[in-house]
């Protein structure tokens, strides 16, 4: 299955191949992210021109592109050199002008001699009263009409690629699609009613309307399903090679898990009492559990990671927790430490800090079984590693890593399950984008006792008043953050900001008071930073977004979030989620740079407005879209040409159940629609896929 069916050779050749593209274009093409005839195809028109013919100017809203019959009247050369040379003509109810510049001699007196009929297709406006068609695009005798395109797909363009270049370059791909059969389930295509796939291509390049070009045109959204189609395969075969890894069976007693509930202050809530049900299920079966846990910041997944962790033990094994960070897997062996004490259960903790013979020592425990729960970081990956009986893996903040990374994890084998905990709301088509391949819970209830977040929106040009604030709540024994801006891409920026504005804030506040903590740092310094902040020993925190995940300090009420406008919502959220963690009134400043454009100020508004991160990302996703939605460091959900996750997130959720049940039909791709299948992954490169294909 390694190599590429012949059928898509051409596709997959060279752009030189093909008519009117030399390596120079071929290199300008690769801006547009095109490297082989497969990409124009998926490359489509974002708009198009409407080159009908109309009988005249009159009543038309200018400026537009028209099309109209002309009959050729006086000519006025330019007065003086460089000046315009304008045409005047009639239409069959008004004059206007056709207008050069650069008119070489009698050129134009031979092309458009007075007295002759033409049609005329150009932009128009209006300069002085006056409509003008300054350089039209098209001037054709009237026998000739059917040389203009009723309808002219307007290609995405970049430097040294002309529209009919791109026009040219998508036909000669377009003639390269060879037949490849359906994969489409009949009953989804009839329902649907979308063409074939050629026809679909074919159609998408060639728009007749401007409703041609919208998402749900039948050709348009059938090339888009086709895109997620692939994208869901590739996740179910990932799904399908880990279920057909055999799990074991853990059986949890309860005995344990009734001691940590006796002794919680509060009750869980009904989210979480679902979640741990669905969890312990999975754990039951005998296949290996793959499941998400999504939930809002607070909602406690800590409770429900730790109730499936004392399962594991219960049925006679261990459960590791991983975080992310080092810091991360020391606060959550702080948060553990007396739910284990209170069920008598051993845990540890194992970083990239512990050496020599203290890491012996643990290493020894763990292999033994003497240590039933270990927290660590991806130091437990390693091969020195090894458990007596691991049973489930609890990862921390998957959206650290993708697919890939979760593949890595199965393979350690030892048939653990696996439950991924996040904190980022993340909304529903994307969630199957990026976790097709699992079983989702979602908590979705806050256990009570959290207070509110008094979120504020601020000008930066309040910055005295919000010092003023600053000062007030430290006077009072309180903790804050200061989280600065998104500088562009390149990090040294982010680095000199966020110096820069502890510096300042040193300046006014005092030495000893202020911390900072940023990306570029090194770990330890980092972790001692962080620390110092954690101990109270400084009482506000100069930071870049590194601090967006997990950190707990609860004395901390004010979280000031410098240019706003300039951070995605979930991420804001994220943010916000710092504060409000202990017994004091907690507030989020949000400073903006005015003015704020009126989205600008929407978007900032729905954090005033909501606490739910659901909302909140789905809101998010609607204004700026997945790109920004997810940032570009993180490369969990894959780029989609043609699909658009904003409008198309109903589609996406009918690709992942398709595929599925295609799946668990023909789980080898073997049947004729399979074998189409395995085409349309070659087509879209799921190099993923046909590896997983291959193994199985």
């Amino acid at each position: 299955m390694s190599n590429r069916p012949e059928p898509l050779f051409p596709l997959f050749a060279g752009l030189e191949t093909l008519e009117g593209v030399g390596p120079k274009t071929a290199q300008h093409l690769g801006q547009l992210g095109i490297q082989a005839p497969r990409d124009l195809l998926f490359t489509l028109p974002h708009s198009g021109i409407d080159r009908r013919l109309r009988e005249t100017l009159q009543g038309a809203a200018l400026p537009d592109t028209l099309t109209v019959a002309v009959t050729i009247g006086k000519h006025s050369p330019p007065r003086s050199k460089g000046g315009a040379y304008r045409i005047h003509v009639e239409d069959a109810q008004t004059a206007f002008q056709l207008v050069f510049f650069h008119a070489r001699g009698d050129f134009w007196q031979r092309q458009l001699p007075e007295g002759s009929r033409r049609i005329v297709s150009g932009r128009v406006e209006l300069f002085d009263g006056i409509a003008q068609m300054v350089h039209p695009d098209f001037t054709v005798p009237e026998e000739d009409a059917g040389n203009i395109p009723q309808f002219e797909p307007v290609y995405p363009l970049t430097h040294g690629i002309t529209q009919k270049l791109m026009y040219k370059a998508t036909r000669a791909a377009l003639a390269r699609v060879p037949h490849m059969g359906e994969w489409i389930d009949p009953g989804q295509l009839k329902k649907a009613g979308w063409p074939g796939f050629a026809e679909a291509l074919t159609t998408a390049h060639t728009p007749t309307a401007l409703q041609d070009l919208t998402s749900n045109a039948p050709a348009r959204e059938r090339l888009a399903y086709d895109e997620l189609f692939a994208h869901q395969i590739t996740l179910a075969l990932a799904r399908q090679v880990e279920r057909r890894k055999k799990g074991r069976s853990s059986r949890a007693t309860g005995a344990l898990q009734a001691k940590v509930l006796a002794g919680l202050p509060y009750k869980p809530t009904g989210a979480q009492t679902r979640t741990m049900a669905e969890i312990m299920a999975d754990m039951a079966s005998n296949q290996r559990m793959n499941r998400l846990l999504q939930g809002d910041v607070g909602a406690g997944k800590t409770l429900v990671a730790f109730m499936a962790l004392l399962a594991a033990v219960e049925a006679g094994g261990q459960g590791v927790l991983m975080a992310p960070t080092e810091i991360l897997a020391r606060q959550h062996l702080q948060g553990l430490q007396p739910l284990a004490e209170s069920a008598g259960v051993v845990l540890e903790i194992l970083t990239g800090r512990d050496k020599g013979s203290e890491r012996q020592a643990k290493l020894a425990a763990l292999a033994r079984g003497d240590i039933q729960v270990l927290v660590g970081t991806h130091a437990v990956f390693q091969e020195s590693v090894v458990f007596d009986d691991l049973r489930l893996a609890v990862v921390d903040e998957q959206h650290r890593f993708g697919v890939r990374q979760r593949l890595e994890l199965g393979r350690k084998g030892r048939q653990a399950d696996v439950l991924v905990m996040t904190a980022t709301p993340i909304p529903r088509s994307l969630a199957l984008a990026q976790y097709g391949d699992m079983d989702v819970s979602v908590l979705d209830e806050k256990p009570p006792g959290r207070k509110p977040i008094q979120t504020v929106l601020v000008s930066t040009e309040r910055y005295d008043q919000v010092i003023e604030r600053l000062r007030a709540a430290i006077s009072d024994g309180r903790q804050c953050y200061w989280v600065c801006p998104l500088v562009e891409e390149s990090e040294v920026s982010d680095l000199m900001a966020a110096e820069a504005r502890f510096k300042r804030l040193r300046a006014v506040m005092g030495e000893g008071v202020v911390g900072l903590v940023h990306g570029q740092m090194p770990p330890a310094e980092k972790d001692a930073a962080m620390a110092a902040f954690q101990r109270g020993e400084t009482q506000l925190l100069v930071a870049t977004t590194v601090i967006e995940v997990g950190v707990d300090v609860p004395n901390a009420s004010i979280m000031v979030i410098e240019r706003a406008e300039s951070f995605g919502l979930a991420q804001l959220h994220q943010l916000r989620g710092r504060v409000g963690r202990g017994t004091a009134a907690s507030s989020c400043l949000l400073m903006y740079q005015a003015p704020l454009t009126a989205t600008g100020r929407q978007r900032l508004e729905v954090l005033r407005e909501t606490e739910d991160g659901f909302v909140i990302a789905e809101t998010d996703l609607e204004m700026r879209g997945t790109g920004d939605l997810i940032g570009t460091a993180q490369s969990g959900v894959p780029r989609f040409r043609v699909a658009d996750l904003e409008k198309q997130a109903a589609l996406m959720a009918v690709a992942q159940s398709d595929a599925r049940k295609f799946l668990s039909d023909d789980p080898t791709l073997e049947t004729e629609r399979g074998r189409a299948a395995r085409l349309l992954l070659w087509l879209m490169r799921q190099d993923e896929a046909i590896r997983l294909i291959s193994v199985g």
